[in-house]
């Protein structure tokens, strides 16, 4: 009776200490880059809207249904602009507003309404332009756009990964390049120049159709900056090149190893859903985090695993799980590489949705061929990630601290049990390294940071490259994709135009 009283008093006062922060609104906190619209262009402009006042366990889906958000603007020709707004709802007093701008905006105003009322600070207003993603109006000054968009520090990852490039003469690196890994079964690469913010690229290999994700991304940069005059190799391939103690050849990979020394960039996964938010990819760092529907508090105490056959470990995880039935939900969804161990380790189950992991609190992750390129989202996910340990890295893994941001699990996977079982015993520690990973993901692998990535790598290579860069006869030129947008951008031409 005692406890059943104590727990209603409980209930009380956190209900009355939310009654009294609506009411008076207090304790609402806006962030991110979309409420920079005019410096930083984005495929999909976010934003994050904080209660301080709540967390996962004082959160009620009212919080969402009182929080509205509208983004509206002229055009030149109209009262009204395309926008698509997008509200995610993480379920623990924090939102992301994310918004598409399809066309030339003027006189912007975010809003954000919390009651049916303008919360303190809102509307957000902008004269304009404000430009969409697809526009090709690239700003002259790097260093310049480097501080407007946010890209204030070059990655540790990036300066360690140059510094043993000086004064590179690509003309005869591209060629000692083409001479050692030119196997067309085997590996493929291209070699890309941009010249006057202009790409052009040659390809090797007969496998080459990822050199869209390169292209992407080179496309997105030369639409928002002119880049420098640069040379690049980059691998298309999942495994890095350059073996140690090897000839030292500038190679760009999307994933590292510690037998390697490619030089990193983030992976083409990562890329693709920072370009595609909002578009055709439904997996992003976003969505992840707006898809969770329990807090940790109601999610299932297993670990759980979903994948192919493309690792002996993984085989070894099905054994572990099929041990301990009360620990693992764990299947293989295709088989491969182990075709003939199907009977053993299968029936292989159907795919499920990639959101329904963080139904779990304990979220497994194990190499696929290289790193598991599904890392950065499980990480966002707000569940605790045990991560095998690993010879392949991404770009960012250097900043991850164990215990941390993620729990280890030994190589062979033998502790896994033993750190399942810590986990359940030390939920409040396990809960807090899960909220670590998520804060993380959200400082590092957002959009705005893979962008910046990007840059950064590109700005300090263009440095390193002593021979003067000339567009080699042949080379396919890749051109950016016909979008009517008009790039003037100073007042008393805004003025005229309006």
């Amino acid at each position: 009776m005692k406890s059943n009283m104590y727990s209603l008093f409980i209930f009380f006062l956190k209900w009355h200490f939310i009654q009294c922060s609506q009411n008076n609104g207090a304790g609402i906190y806006l962030s991110g880059p979309g409420l920079k619209p005019d410096k930083i262009v984005l495929p999909a402009r976010y934003f994050f809207i904080t209660f301080s006042s709540v967390d996962e366990e004082t959160y009620t889906s009212d919080w969402a249904r009182n929080v509205a958000v509208e983004i509206k603007g002229k055009t030149q020709k109209t009262n009204y602009c395309r926008i698509w707004v997008n509200k995610l709802d993480r379920k623990d007093g924090t939102f992301i507003v994310r918004y598409k701008i399809y066309e030339t905006c003027f006189n912007l105003s975010i809003n954000i309404y919390y009651k049916s009322k303008n919360i303190e600070g809102s509307p957000v207003t902008f004269k304009g332009p404000i430009l969409p993603d697809q526009c090709n109006c690239p700003t002259k000054d790097l260093t310049s756009w480097l501080t407007d968009y946010g890209c204030n520090n070059v990655p540790e990852q990036i300066v360690n990964d140059l510094k043993a490039f000086q004064a590179v003469n690509m003309t005869v690196e591209v060629k000692r390049i083409v001479e050692k890994y030119h196997q067309p079964e085997s590996t493929s690469f291209c070699h890309y120049i941009i010249k006057g913010n202009e790409i052009f690229r040659n390809c090797y290999g007969r496998h080459v159709g990822f050199n869209m994700f390169a292209d992407n991304i080179l496309l997105s940069l030369t639409r928002k900056v002119k880049l420098p005059d640069v040379e690049m190799v980059i691998n298309l391939g999942d495994w890095p090149l350059i073996k140690k103690n090897t000839e030292l050849l500038p190679v760009f990979s999307w994933c590292g190893s510690s037998q390697t020394i490619d030089i990193l960039m983030p992976t083409y996964d990562i890329t693709e859903s920072t370009l595609e938010n909002m578009g055709r990819v439904t997996l992003d760092m976003l969505s992840v985090q707006g898809n969770v529907e329990r807090p940790w508090s109601q999610r299932e105490p297993r670990a759980i695993w979903r994948g192919r056959d493309s690792r002996l470990e993984r085989l070894k995880l099905v054994d572990i799980a099929r041990s301990h039935p009360d620990l693992f939900n764990v299947s293989l969804t295709n088989f491969f590489f182990f075709r003939e161990k199907e009977e053993q380790y299968g029936p292989k189950q159907p795919h499920i949705s990639f959101f329904k992991f963080f139904d779990y609190k304990y979220l497994i992750n194990v190499d696929g061929t290289v790193a598991a390129y599904r890392f950065p989202y499980l990480l966002a996910g707000g569940g605790l990630v045990l991560k095998q340990d690993s010879e392949y890295y991404e770009h960012f893994y250097q900043q991850l601290r164990e215990w941390e941001h993620y729990v280890p699990v030994k190589n062979d996977l033998g502790d896994l049990v033993e750190k399942v079982q810590w986990a359940l015993s030390n939920d409040d520690k396990a809960h807090q390294i899960a909220r670590n990973a998520r804060q993380f993901a959200n400082d590092h692998l957002l959009p705005q940071n893979i962008i910046c990535y990007h840059a950064a790598l590109i700005s300090e290579w263009s440095k390193r490259i002593s021979n003067k860069i000339q567009v080699q006869k042949g080379m396919t030129h890749v051109p950016q994709l016909e979008f009517a947008c008009d790039c003037s951008n100073t007042e008393e031409e805004i003025h005229d135009e309006l």
